[in-house]
């Protein structure tokens, strides 16, 4: 039976991949387990490797340490690529106001360690504070910063030990996953929150955000405008839209921007809901016709960008309809439409509606590639090129005056920075950044239970001892208040004043404390994105405050 002794007590690659698998996949199972009405999902990966660590089932610490912190790359990397098309737009519309409150939330949490010190008169070091802090808003870039905040102090002569804050950081770390999603639920109950209708009003706002193209049937009467072109009349309305088809003397056609517009020509008319009516006012008036008679000469047909080649180009620079005679009235982009403007920029994934003859379409199908399959291929480059230049950008050192060390976002901050600017502007690269649904939460999935593995098992061989001392109780309680008041404080505000629609204050919430499995949880509750966006909207500010506070209360005190 040594080779079963060998397999479970043992350092080698199949013993750890075994204690992971099992960690992860009996969490997991344990994680659907519902406490009055609430289960903990991927989040109880966690305990179960802390289980497991306590009965000395153990991981070699360098391997654990990789595994860890790919695995946190890997979750963070493919939340960034998800809500890095909409990141920009939603800090436009509220993440100046989201921000400032995550910053409130990092204050406060400095005050109530601060008050800590203060209150127990020095009997828990800030040092061990500090830990204790980074644990409870599960932030271990903190910890780091701290730790190299008391290695320099230690080379500089300032202290004769370096303290070992990592156990205070263990300590709090499972209650602050706690804390956290307790904190999620409290508002929940303590404002009488209706889910369903939080998920409608996040529904309506992103109708109206988006608003979406409209087709009109309209009637042009405008005796003005008649004998001028379709592009003179463009420039004149100073409105954006896209005259789909046209009938004629009962004839249909697609109209070219040469195209001269006559009173009694009947229009289908693509425009945003806004501009409607001021497209009506200019051309005519709304009209009533069955489109369908038109499909026996037009067609009607949506294509799949997945050719390599379109990626990044502009609708316009296609020259579509001069080409082959066909308009492209929509394209939806993530669930989204939107107007087939000519400066629109095109990415692989798009789906493209195109009106025109059949035989023009089967050439356009062409162009544009149409191969569904290609589709589900991911995009393996870019994720490696994105965490690469994560890692490099999230290991810059940034100097501030008065700081004996540098300041770094390190292997979380770093990726899901880069991450966020790829999906937004990674087709000016030429990089494919559309991943399916299925692909992104698979990615996601194997990251965050590899990193909550990681962690229970670093320290379960000492939790439980650590825990049940007079000292390990009162790390405990501190750091479950260090958690609890912020959140609870800033999250009434939030609600209260700011009138924030919950699944965006629970993303809030979860990334003021940088804390991933909140944020699977609060993405499990959600039928939306909603809390992932407020999440990253608020991260980087949130991980550059968190290792600046960690490092100044350091240099303060010791």
């Amino acid at each position: 039976m040594d080779w079963l002794n060998s397999l479970l007590f043992g350092n080698g690659i199949a013993h750890t991949i075994l204690i992971y698998s099992f960690v992860i996949f009996t969490g997991l199972i344990l994680g659907k387990i519902k406490f009055f009405g609430i289960s903990l999902g991927s989040t109880f990966v966690l305990f179960m490797g802390i289980l497991v660590g306590h009965f000395g089932f153990e991981v070699n610490h360098e391997i654990l340490d990789f595994i860890k912190d790919f695995g946190l790359i890997l979750f963070i990397y493919s939340i960034g690529l998800q809500v890095g098309p909409g990141f920009f737009s939603s800090f436009k519309k509220g993440g100046i106001a989201l921000n400032l409150l995550a910053a409130g939330i990092v204050l406060l949490g400095v005050i109530v360690t601060t008050t800590f010190f203060f209150i127990l008169n020095g009997k828990v070091s800030m040092p061990m504070l500090v830990g204790i802090m980074s644990g409870a808003v599960t932030n271990t870039p903190g910890l780091g910063a701290a730790q190299e905040a008391l290695r320099q102090a230690h080379d500089a002569g300032q202290i004769t030990d370096i303290p070992q804050i990592a156990l205070g950081y263990a300590v709090a770390y499972p209650l602050g996953v706690v804390g956290i999603i307790t904190s999620i639920i409290l508002i929940r109950v303590l404002f009488r929150i209706d889910l369903n209708k939080e998920a409608k009003e996040i529904e309506n706002e992103d109708e109206a955000a988006q608003d979406q193209p409209d087709r009109l049937t309209i009637k042009f009467t405008n005796k003005g405008m008649s004998g001028r072109t379709l592009h003179q009349i463009k420039q004149m309305i100073g409105r954006k839209f896209i005259i789909s088809r046209m009938m004629r003397d009962d004839n249909f056609f697609i109209p070219q921007s040469e195209t001269i517009l006559q009173t009694g020509d009947i229009l289908l008319v693509v425009a945003s809901k806004t501009d409607a009516e001021p497209i009506i006012a200019f051309m005519g008036e709304p009209a009533e016709m069955n489109w369908k008679d038109s499909e026996k000469h037009l067609v009607s047909r949506r294509i799949v960008i997945t050719r390599n080649e379109i990626n990044g180009k502009t609708l316009g620079s296609l020259k579509l309809r001069t080409i082959y005679g066909v308009n492209i009235t929509r394209v939806n982009r993530s669930g989204i439409d939107l107007l087939g403007a000519t400066n629109l920029v095109l990415q692989v994934g798009d789906r493209v509606m195109v009106v025109g003859e059949l035989e023009a379409i089967e050439k356009v199908e062409k162009l544009l590639g149409n191969a569904l399959k290609k589709l589900n291929e991911p995009p393996v480059i870019t994720i490696f090129v994105g965490i690469f230049l994560g890692i490099l950008f999230g290991s810059i050192p940034f100097y501030f005056p008065g700081m004996p060390m540098p300041v770094k976002l390190g292997l979380a901050g770093g990726p899901l920075i880069v991450a966020i600017l790829i999906g937004r502007f990674g087709y000016k690269l030429k990089l494919i950044t559309y991943t399916t649904q299925s692909a992104n939460l698979m990615l996601r999935e194997i990251g965050i239970t590899l990193f909550l593995a990681s962690v229970g098992l670093a320290s379960g061989s000492q939790f439980v001892e650590t825990v049940f001392t007079s000292n390990g109780l009162m790390w405990v309680g501190i750091g479950f208040l260090i958690t609890v008041l912020p959140l609870l404080i800033i999250g009434i505000v939030g609600r209260k004043a700011v009138k924030l629609n919950y699944y965006t204050l629970i993303g809030l919430l979860a990334g003021s404390t940088t804390d991933p499995p909140a944020l699977a949880y609060s993405s499990s509750i959600a039928p939306n994105d909603q809390p992932a966006v407020a999440y990253s909207t608020v991260y980087p500010l949130t991980m550059f405050l968190r290792v600046i506070m960690a490092q100044i209360l350091i240099l303060l005190f010791i």
